[in-house]
């Protein structure tokens, strides 16, 4: 799969088809909106979700886990979706596979669980997060607030593309605001937001296995 390198607020962010960000100074993966168990939560209200969902989104986690080694994992909120369910014990079963890397979540409006089932899945719980004057909260800002950036989730943001004949093609993408930035939803079991960016806003759009610059 072909990322995109993007230097932005002199950082080095590595735009990834698999809808994470690796940040480079910091060594460190950046993703949103997995929602973990929301597939068994649909299932247990008798709602007919295809099995194997959430396998296939840790798969491609591990993936670039292996590809980029990161010391640590930020989850711009709603990583679970409800409550504890058998999702969130393969989750469990997943995280002995690399105990050594920090995952801190931003909690998100999803993210309800007891406090001691993310202790025991080693997972720091903040409500806000900034290092280096980056700052991640879940549900998006307008503002600069004082920090230097700010990323956030939770709209699972996405661009139309348009083509000849009118054709029309929406995609998930990246969004890089004034003051801040949207993330893709990193779960498959997710819905979209259209984003109606300014044309001075860098997006970037997830093209199957490609990254595109849109503006």
């Amino acid at each position: 799969m072909v990322g995109e390198i993007f230097h932005f607020q002199e950082q080095h962010w590595h735009l990834l088809p698999q809808r994470a960000i690796f940040w480079e100074e910091e060594k460190t993966l950046i993703l949103s909106d997995l929602h973990l168990g929301k597939a068994a939560h649909f299932r247990k209200a008798g709602i007919a979700v295809p099995a194997g969902i959430v396998q296939e989104d840790l798969f491609r986690l591990q993936q670039l886990i292996t590809q980029f080694l990161p010391v640590r994992m930020i989850i711009v909120g709603d990583m679970f979706h409800s409550r504890e369910n058998n999702e969130v014990q393969y989750f469990r079963l997943w995280r002995q596979q690399f105990p050594h890397i920090i995952i801190d979540l931003v909690m998100g409006n999803h993210d309800i669980m007891a406090d001691e089932v993310y202790a025991q899945l080693q997972i720091n719980v903040h409500p806000t997060l900034t290092i280096r004057h980056i700052h991640f909260i879940h549900e998006p800002c307008e503002e600069s607030n004082g920090y230097q950036y700010t990323f956030s989730g939770h709209l699972h943001p996405a661009f139309v593309m348009a083509g000849a004949a009118r054709q029309r093609l929406r995609l998930p993408c990246f969004y890089f605001g004034q003051h801040c930035g949207i993330l893709p939803a990193f779960g498959h079991f997710t819905g979209h937001a259209t984003l109606a960016p300014a044309a001075t806003e860098p997006v970037f759009v997830i093209a199957g296995k490609s990254i595109i610059r849109v503006q």
